[in-house]
């Protein structure tokens, strides 16, 4: 490069009509002249650019320092010129103190008046010289610039191009020149860039920052990605001659990128669930066809089992199971195993240990003709050959100290092998994926312990005896969801009753189950003892308080006990009377003999584990033939329905008293199912039977020691009437023992019932509220042996407590009914 002054004349004066420069004081040379030429007023922006200082030219001639000779003249006309007005600016050649000649951008503000004197405001800066570029620099810079550049005329030909895009694209200058760019070089969707080139032609708007990726003859075996800018070459007639593009490989930016991408997407998409099987498919679905060709996800059985794995002996190969595969043929047909069998697959030369201890390999090149791969894997390596199987990365998975399985990504119809980039990319997406694998693993054995432990807890088998006739379904939720706490149940109870009951435990998981087989022993502890629903409610409300406060101070318990809901309902098939009573939880649907379906007002009741508040009961008759449904609300609130309509769909459900119960119950159920299950679902149905007349038979008692014989006479004669003479000689002795203690320990009246059903059952009532205790007489006793008599000759007795007393039961089988 070399310096040249500006092409402008020296001293060349600005048209007569153009504006004089703006004047800056700050920064220019500022000198005041008079109308002879004498200076009378000199800055120090004057000095600094001339280097006099003010006391050596000040009234002094300023034509003294002009440069040139003709100046005078020239000067006269300049001052010619400001007297009328208009001012001046232009090029004026200086003198500097020190002799070298400085060229000036000169600016003369029109004549003024200072002090009866004319003057003339000069101010000046100096005018650098400008640099150019010889042209064979800038050849050469064009040249060998590290972005590639050409040139095309409007038949879209090569014209030029420099050497940088000549080694982009492998091919010879001479080979391009006069061809288009999809003759060239194939592999560079030629035909999609030339229609850009095409639309720059015509509409002669640039295209900046186009990238795409494609493969060159420099290098075959890896794909480039580029970022290219299109714009028109423009004539001096305003005419488009051609196009000119610049190209730059972005490869490392767009390969980041990509593998960036990849991994943001692994994130999105591996572990959208807790199963482990479809976790092992997202991560082959993820790899596929944005990292390789073809990929497989072997998993150790025990990782797939539900079941805690037996430990085996060091050194044992664990068993492996194919549990997702993906590839860019259809079909997966380079897999030697199927998803759901057995493999056995670790590349050579590496063993079992490979899978606890290993690091991640990377094979760049396969060759099946490899001894090891030849003797080891031999059918594994005829498929490497047949579909041209050529790089392979392996990676062991594991997670928090625990060995899940192995991923092997490989490449075939992707030219490129993998790189040691790759390798960390391989690595990145299994620990991402095994991290999820694992939740899956813990979470389904978790899932399936909680399950069974529920599902133990459950009645195994309902008994409506000849009162009811019962169906149950049971519903666990989805996975997601967790075992949740709902339970159900049939408690027989004495005189022929039965009672039902149905709750649920708030929230999900272990403790929920826990707890709800809590609850359910002690409602059967409970109804032993024969309370009445509002009563059994407040015991069961207090043992849920206990259980949240010893929660709240077990710090080994990480999820509390927050409540429940309850519905305690009892039917007598004697009376056909219903008794019920809820807390907090849903009201049960009735359905009458000839069909219609009502949901019986019950006072709602507070949840369990609030304390202080009362519980009441509401009795209903119920006609034989009705069906009763108790349910928990996961029944009504499935796919994010509200109750209210969940009820209505149930009233249709249920609308079907001709259909078996059995199938009544699980038509309601699968019908009520209409999206995910997010919560247990618990239906239970209960079709009432009455103890007809002819079965029931009573009598007072006179509160008189000498009616006990009268009592056994009287249960004689109805056991012969029954057919049951073979317990004449047991149910004379109970009913002596009863009515003999009613009428000695307690006050009157004193009633006699007897109840045929699928046994036989003798009661005696009296109005006292003193239970009767059994109790081992000694040897010497004259009493005292009664109630353990009659304990050894019935299959079970007890005592329940009415509004009027209690009641004496004892229940004896019926030979051939057992």
């Amino acid at each position: 490069m070399h310096s040249a002054r500006s092409r402008s004349t020296p001293g060349a004066e600005a048209p007569a009509g153009s504006a004089p420069a703006p004047l800056d004081v700050a920064a220019d040379a500022v000198a005041v002249l008079g109308g002879d030429g004498t200076i009378t007023g000199w800055t120090r922006g004057a000095e600094a650019l001339l280097g006099y200082p003010a006391d050596a030219v000040v009234e002094r001639s300023a034509a003294a320092l002009l440069a040139a000779s003709g100046s005078p003249v020239r000067a006269a006309r300049i001052a010619e010129r400001c007297r009328g007005g208009t001012g001046w600016n232009g090029l004026v050649t200086v003198r500097h103190r020190d002799g070298r000649a400085v060229e000036v951008d000169l600016r003369v503000s029109p004549a003024f008046q200072l002090a009866g004197r004319e003057c003339f405001l000069v101010s000046g800066r100096e005018r650098h010289p400008e640099w150019t570029i010889d042209r064979s620099v800038l050849d050469g810079f064009l040249t060998r610039s590290p972005i590639g550049m050409a040139v095309m005329d409007t038949e879209l030909r090569y014209v030029w191009l420099n050497d940088t895009l000549e080694q982009f694209g492998g091919v010879p200058r001479e080979q391009r020149l006069g061809r288009r760019l999809s003759e060239v070089l194939p592999g560079l969707r030629g035909e999609s860039l030339e229609a850009l080139m095409r639309d720059v032609l015509e509409t002669g708007t640039p295209v900046l920052d186009h990238e795409y990726t494609g493969w060159s003859w420099a290098d075959p075996h890896r794909q480039h990605a580029y970022s290219t800018s299109f714009f028109p070459l423009v004539s001096a007639d305003d005419v488009v001659a051609g196009v000119c593009y610049m190209v730059l490989d972005v490869t490392d930016r767009w390969t980041a990128r990509h593998r960036l991408t990849l991994v943001n997407e692994a994130s999105a998409r591996i572990g959208s669930t807790l199963d482990v099987q479809r976790t092992a498919q997202e991560l082959a679905d993820v790899a596929v066809p944005g990292f390789a060709d073809f990929v497989i996800v072997d998993l150790l059985e025990s990782v797939l089992s539900t079941v805690e794995p037996v430990p085996q002996p060091p050194g044992t190969k664990p068993a492996m199971r194919r549990a997702g595969m993906q590839s860019v043929r259809a079909g997966c047909p380079e897999a030697v195993a199927r998803v759901g069998e057995r493999v056995d697959f670790v590349p050579p030369p590496h063993d079992v240990n490979f899978l606890v201890e290993g690091d991640a390999v990377l094979i760049p090149v396969l060759d099946p003709a490899d001894h090891l791969w030849a003797i080891r894997q031999p059918e594994r390596a005829a498929t490497v050959r047949k579909f041209g199987l050529h790089s392979l990365i392996s990676a062991p998975m594991r997670a928090r100290n625990t060995v899940l399985g192995l991923v092997t990504f490989v490449r075939s119809q992707n030219p490129a092998s993998f790189e040691p980039d790759d390798l960390l990319l391989a690595q990145d997406l299994v620990a991402r994926a095994a991290v999820s694998v694992d939740n899956a693993r813990r979470y389904t054995r978790e899932h399936t312990t909680a399950l069974a432990l529920q599902r133990s807890l459950l009645p195994h088998t309902l008994a409506g005896g000849t009162a009811l006739e019962v169906a149950s379904a049971y519903l666990p939720s989805d996975a997601q969801g967790g075992v949740g706490g709902d339970w159900f149940d049939v408690i027989p109870l004495s005189g022929t009753r039965v009672a039902l009951v149905v709750g649920d435990v708030v929230g999900h998981g272990l403790t929920s189950a826990a707890t709800m087989g809590r609850l359910r022993t002690a409602v059967h502890t409970l109804a032993d003892l024969d309370l009445a629903p509002d009563e059994l409610l407040a015991h069961l409300d207090d043992l849920v308080i206990r259980l949240t406060e010893e929660t709240e101070t077990d710090e080994t318990t990480s999820t509390a006990v927050l409540g429940a809901t309850c519905l305690y309902a009892v039917y007598d098939p004697v009376t056909r009377r219903c008794t019920m009573a809820r807390a907090g939880h849903p009201p049960p649907v009735v359905v009458s003999p000839d069909g219609d379906v009502s949901f019986p007002e019950l006072p709602p009741g507070p949840p369990l584990g609030l304390g202080g508040l009362p519980f009441e009961t509401a009795s209903f008759d119920l006609p034989e033939g009705s069906l009763l449904g108790l349910y928990t609300d996961g029944l009504l609130e499935n796919d994010a329905r509200d109750a209210e309509d969940g009820m209505t769909r149930l009233r249709r459900a249920v609308a079907r008293p001709d259909l078996p119960l059995e199938r009544l119950c699980a038509r309601a159920v699968d019908g009520l199912r209409t999206g995910p299950q997010r919560d247990d679902v618990a239906l239970l149905l209960a079709r009432t039977h009455a103890l007809g007349a002819d079965r029931v038979v009573a009598r007072d008692i006179p509160f008189d020691p000498a009616a006990v014989a009268d009592a056994r006479a009287w249960a004689t004669r109805h056991l012969d009437q029954w057919g049951l003479p073979e317990l004449t000689v047991t149910t004379e002795l109970i009913v002596s023992e009863l009515v003999t203690n009613a009428l000695r320990h307690a006050a009157g009246p004193v009633r006699l019932r007897l109840l045929r059903h699928a046994g036989l059952i003798c009661e005696v009532s009296d109005s006292s509220n003193t239970s009767p205790r059994l109790r081992h007489a000694r040897t010497m006793d004259e009493g005292g042996r009664g109630l353990f008599l009659v304990a050894q000759l019935t299959r079970r007795w007890g005592t329940r407590y009415t509004a009027e007393g209690k009641v004496i039961w004892a229940e004896q089988d019926v030979p051939g009914d057992r």
